[in-house]
């Protein structure tokens, strides 16, 4: 075999071995979720399970605002001109 080849098995062999790291795990229990099983019983029998304001359509807000804002996202207003440098020579007193 190349030295290619043989780099490229063992890369392969590495990775399949991260695969049997949880099956070497010992657990009490046939699954990891197993000892949730009062909170899904409590979350299936629950008759409405959504909050009551999501069933609210109706959006507060203001049509024109939102439309200015988008406005003024698409094209930003030009900025500010610079302030006026005003230097004093000599006194003027």
């Amino acid at each position: 075999m190349s030295r290619n080849s043989v780099l490229i098995l063992l890369l392969c062999a590495g990775a399949l071995t991260g695969c049997a790291a949880d099956y070497l795990n010992h657990y009490d229990t046939v699954t990891l979720a197993a000892g949730d099983t009062q909170k899904y019983n409590s979350l299936l029998q629950t008759v409405d399970p959504f909050n009551p304001n999501s069933k609210n359509t109706r959006i507060e807000g203001d049509g024109a605002r939102a439309a200015g804002v988008a406005q003024r996202y698409k094209i930003p207003p030009p900025p500010p001109p610079p302030p006026s440098i005003t230097v004093n020579v000599g006194n003027t007193n």
